[in-house]
């Protein structure tokens, strides 16, 4: 059996090729300036792994003859997220690259777990207008604040402690600092979203979101359907996920419904995890490839192809993972489906069947990897005068068949978009999506009319307006190979 070739090995390997002491035109080791010690830590992590470097000039190997001359051009930049912004490409272009001041918080973002009050939510425009916004809630966190509130999937909002949202505020009012806040609720009274004169008081706690939301067996007819709602592909999870498929396993599961119509995104090796348990049959097949920078590509190309691919696998670590064989499988969709759910979709096309129910997803194809200010980019050695960390976009991902163009999203096969005066409960036979994949698998699809209610046009959602969110990325950065290169 080929061997299992995980994606952080393949960061682990790319480092050997390219990092290196830090020296100037004549090979004379330098120490850098203090005041511009993040700055070259910003520079040097995108010269080496940013996935656009050749199409940035400032970022090209030979910008700078000597390391004085780059600290010349890095002290024009005393704010280090100025100089990130500076070296990327257009934003157009580059939607997803990001850093922060506080490489913990990020940590725990990238495993679930945030200040959060436990109401995950959709933002949209009221109707005639461009600028006003209200919040339908989507699903509430289990063990949240919220939680323990008057407050439920389908409930809208138009203001935070009586200020209106708009396009201008909301940033401010639902993710600044403060962890304490009042929602003012509303409804749709046929023509706009109006008060309703109910409000609810929230309070932000460190949580941790378990992404297995629901899960359950649906018996219809001869059909035994598995339906799990997954909201994150967070690896401190992987063992409850793989839980979760043994158990439908041994319930002898036909058809399986894969519910990822909130789930922004996260981990690849997840993903590959993930992508193994609802298959089993191609163990050791392709099941993604990576297109680095031409650096790290010409390096793997030449002594390592293998490296720049993702194999289904058998294991979670020396666990065998608990597949069920499908040849089909109905994975449900919204705008809000990114990254690492729609590396599923795409990654298992090549090789099953995938109906595809909802809306278009967000057209995410790009990963990222967390680079520390230390000598390898890794957090061992981290700078211990600051907490900057980068989370830039290293590559694109295809299938195996080569396919990874969806940058305005993966189209489903069945189109049914949500709206909340028909949203359901979730996991309920009878709620739109999954009342609409049940029967497509029972056979009756064509006899099942669509659900109809009231559209509003969608700006954003809990996730993706979190800087966190959105992500699909590594779970480990590359470790240092120095003396293997001298």
């Amino acid at each position: 059996m080929k061997k299992i070739i995980q994606l952080s090995i393949l960061v682990f390997i790319s480092f050997f090729v390219f990092q290196s002491c830090q020296k100037d035109a004549d090979d004379e080791i330098i120490s850098t300036p203090e005041d511009v010690s993040i700055q070259n830590f910003i520079w040097k992590g995108l010269n080496q792994y940013y996935l656009w470097q050749p199409d940035v000039p400032n970022l090209a190997d030979n910008r700078f003859r000597t390391q004085s001359e780059r600290d010349a051009f890095l002290s024009n930049y005393k704010v280090p997220e100025e100089l990130f912004d500076a070296l990327r490409v257009s934003p157009t272009i580059d939607r997803f690259s990001w850093m922060v001041d506080d490489y913990v918080t990020l940590e725990q973002s990238l495993q679930g777990t945030s200040k959060n009050n436990g109401v995950e939510f959709g933002l949209s425009y009221k109707p005639n207008s461009t600028t006003e916004l209200f919040g339908f809630v989507r699903y509430i966190i289990q063990g949240s604040d919220a939680s323990n509130k008057d407050i439920k999937r389908g409930d809208m909002f138009t203001a935070v402690n009586g200020t209106p949202l708009t396009t201008a505020n909301y940033q401010s009012l639902l993710f600044g600092s403060n962890e304490n806040y009042v929602l003012n609720m509303a409804e749709f009274n046929g023509t706009t979203v109006v008060s309703n004169g109910k409000t609810i008081s929230l309070t932000k706690t460190t949580l941790t979101e378990n992404p297995i939301l629901v899960k359950k067996v649906i018996s219809v007819g001869t059909k035994k359907i598995g339906y799990l709602m997954y909201n994150g592909f967070y690896a401190d999870f992987d063992s409850q996920l793989n839980t979760v498929f043994g158990e439908f396993k041994s319930q002898g599961i036909t058809d399986l419904v894969l519910d990822l119509r909130y789930n922004s995104g996260g981990s690849v090796r997840t993903a590959t995890y993930l992508a193994s348990m609802i298959t089993g049959q191609f163990t050791g097949k392709v099941f993604a490839k990576q297109q680095w920078n031409p650096k790290i590509n010409d390096y793997f190309e030449k002594n390592d192809p293998d490296g720049l691919s993702n194999f289904f696998t058998d294991k979670i670590g020396s666990t065998p993972i608990n597949s069920v064989n499908m040849t089909k499988v109905y994975i449900l969709t919204t705008k809000s489906s990114a990254s690492a759910s729609e590396l599923v979709i795409n990654g298992l096309k090549p090789h099953i069947n995938v109906v595809q129910i909802g809306d278009a997803t967000t057209g995410k194809n790009v990963g990222s990897v967390t680079l520390y200010d230390s000598p390898d980019f890794t957090e061992k050695n981290k700078n211990p005068k600051h907490k900057y960390a980068m989370q830039p976009i290293v590559l694109k991902i295809v299938n195996s068949a080569g396919f990874g163009d969806y940058f305005n999203g993966l189209a489903p096969t069945h189109e049914l978009k949500e709206t909340i005066s028909t949203f359901g409960i979730l996991g309920n036979e009878n709620e739109p999506l999954l009342k609409l994949a049940i029967a497509k698998i029972t056979g009756t699809g064509k006899l099942t009319p669509q659900s109809s209610g009231k559209e509003f046009e969608f700006f954003k959602d809990s996730k993706s307006s979190n800087p966190f969110g959105n992500q699909m990325y590594l779970d480990k950065a590359p470790r240092g190979l120095q003396k293997a290169l001298d």
